[in-house]
């Protein structure tokens, strides 16, 4: 009991914004109870495989002792004729982070994992016919979720008094505990293009101008791609899974405006640029004008000195003047700090008399001026 977890792909057809496309399906099954999960994804990378196994542990709420799998080689790098088992580094790593033992099974023996082998079949009848439609991935798997926990309901194979639920009850008890969730990425080191962009698959993500011709580390999850410098996060995007497209972010090409401000009006990253409607309201009354680039790239650079929420409330404010210096000075006014009021004022020492203007003393200074001279 809670001894072993079985795995498996299959590709199913679903309609996803309105477009029929192939998913792949990564299969759970617990070998005792044999409760289900489920998860779609775009293609069967390594890193959707690491990601499949970090939500079906939490779906699961424990770990097994044994995982059972095929010979992929985003699991299986090299098998040995007397049947020996290379597994791929950062599958392994997964395994180890969990205390985990694969065990994969002799190439084209798909009968030893039998239990996953027929689930594949049953869900295609009881999930995907008739063929599902959501508006993306996300939406499929949250239903998928909540199916896998519905189909728990039905009565178990091997125990007809009892639910797939109530068994898996008992063998959750006897699963390990989660711990840390696995951080689920493929990573790799590449060179940032002289455009700013680096690139996965076939697809082309931004990175801040500061690392053109650098190298840093890329490292591609499920659903997005996290650029890394030295220890840094510098970029962090959703991922595409389109082909042969660039993926612009305008506030990492910002700063070389400064030297070519001409290319805010016409550089492909800035095309379509939805900015903040303050900022874009002032953008607008700048480009009217001939050197009105020149200014308004003075406002993206202050923006990102102080922060786009001051800069974007500083526009705000300006609603009459759109001129540069008015919006430094609203900006300067937010970034002041702010003076906590005095307390116990009533201690200070109180003025008796009212002043009072008295030009005769100021007419007496000027006579004792006379005099001396």
């Amino acid at each position: 009991m809670g001894d072993a977890l079985q795995f498996d792909w299959s590709e199913e057809h679903v309609v996803l914004g309105g477009v029929e496309q192939k998913v792949h399906v990564a299969h759970f099954r617990l070998c005792h109870s044999r409760k289900p999960f489920v998860v779609a994804y775009q293609n069967e990378k390594q890193e959707m495989v690491l990601d499949a196994f970090v939500r079906a542990l939490s779906f699961f709420g424990g770990v097994p002792r044994r995982v059972i799998i095929d010979n992929p080689k985003t699991m299986v790098t090299y098998v040995s004729r007397s049947k020996d088992r290379i597994f791929h580094p950062r599958f392994l790593a997964l395994m180890n982070h969990y205390v985990i033992e694969p065990v994969a099974c002799t190439p084209a023996s798909g009968w030893e994992k039998g239990q996953v082998e027929n689930q594949v079949q049953f869900l295609r009848g009881e999930l995907f016919c008739p063929r599902l439609a959501f508006d993306d991935l996300d939406e499929l798997n949250a239903w998928l979720h909540l199916r896998c926990k519905a189909l728990a309901n039905r009565l178990h194979p091997d125990q007809q008094d009892r639910t797939i639920a109530a068994v898996f009850a008992d063998e959750q008890r006897e699963l390990r505990p989660l711990g840390r969730p696995f951080d689920g990425y493929v990573e790799k080191t590449v060179r940032v293009r002289s455009t700013c962009l680096v690139q996965y698959d076939s697809n082309r993500y931004p990175v801040p101008s500061e690392h053109a011709g650098r190298h840093v580390s890329l490292r591609a999850y499920a659903d997005r791609i996290v650029v890394v410098a030295g220890k840094e996060i510098v970029a962090d995007h959703k991922r595409h899974f389109t082909r042969n497209i660039s993926y612009f972010e305008p506030w990492h090409y910002v700063p070389l405006l400064d030297r070519t401000p001409g290319a805010l009006r016409d550089g492909a990253p800035f095309s379509g640029w939805e900015l903040p409607k303050a900022m874009a309201q002032i953008k607008d009354h700048y480009m009217r004008g001939k050197e009105g680039d020149r200014e308004f790239v003075d406002l993206l650079l202050l923006a990102l000195t102080h922060g786009i929420d001051v800069v974007e409330t500083a526009c705000d404010l300006a609603v009459e003047q759109h001129t540069l210096p008015a919006i430094i000075n609203l900006i300067n006014q937010l970034l002041e700090p702010v003076i906590p009021p005095l307390v116990n004022t009533h201690a200070y020492p109180q003025l008796t008399l009212r002043p009072e203007a008295d030009c005769k003393r100021y007419e007496t200074l000027c006579a004792a001026g006379e005099v001396a001279a």
